[in-house]
């Protein structure tokens, strides 16, 4: 399966705002970005002027980069949204919230996406009673994702239990101390990250 295997820190550094991919480390002041925040690359900061797709091209893998989604991948969810009613974009987002890499990072569990990922493909999580791996699994209203009886007690879910605070979106209700989550409604775009311009997103894919 490909994946990114170079520094995520210059994707911050390349997309010029904060994508939280390294966790813990992003609100320290190690956090690279906040040490360089220019571009990467030998040549330093150079003065240039971003036309309409290069405004598009920049958001649309901002997009892509924040939830850690190849582009093949990424461009099947637009065509997917594009072919159902409703707003694209906002059907775009919904589709990569409910992922259940995603599921578990908003759930508190995880520090960044990526580590979210790392843990569901260890077989960490159960969906609805049954073990999944696939953290590109789409979750729906309904669907209950628990962490494992039998791994509860590892790291890094004993310390995250302790110690996270971060407050879960109200589509997701989540169990406490039972280190499992509900979805309980379709998220709204209000529900869903601000900083994101999906609109921008459409039009690239639809010059």
């Amino acid at each position: 399966m490909a994946r990114y295997t170079a520094s995520v820190c210059r994707i911050c550094r390349r997309e010029g705002a904060k994508l939280f991919l390294k966790g813990t480390r992003c609100y320290t002041k190690k956090c690279s970005f906040e040490r360089r925040p220019t571009p990467p690359g030998q040549h330093g900061v150079r003065r240039r002027k971003v036309g309409e797709y290069g405004l598009q091209l920049r958001e649309k893998q901002k997009v892509r980069r924040t939830y850690g989604v190849l582009e093949r991948q990424f461009r099947n969810y637009f065509i997917e949204a594009d072919s159902r009613p409703g707003v694209t974009g906002e059907l775009l987002l919904r589709s990569l919230e409910l992922r259940l890499d995603n599921v578990v990072y908003r759930m508190g569990l995880a520090t960044s996406r990526p580590q979210a990922r790392q843990l569901v493909g260890h077989g960490h999580f159960t969906v609805n009673g049954r073990v999944t791996n696939v953290p590109s699994f789409r979750l729906k209203p309904g669907d209950r994702v628990v962490v494992r009886e039998g791994h509860r007690a590892r790291e890094p879910f004993k310390t995250l239990a302790l110690t996270r605070s971060s407050q879960p979106p109200e589509w997701l209700s989540v169990e406490s101390g039972n280190l499992g989550a509900t979805i309980s409604a379709l998220p709204r775009r209000d529900q869903m990250p601000l900083d994101l311009n999906e609109q921008l997103v459409v039009e690239y894919y639809s010059r």
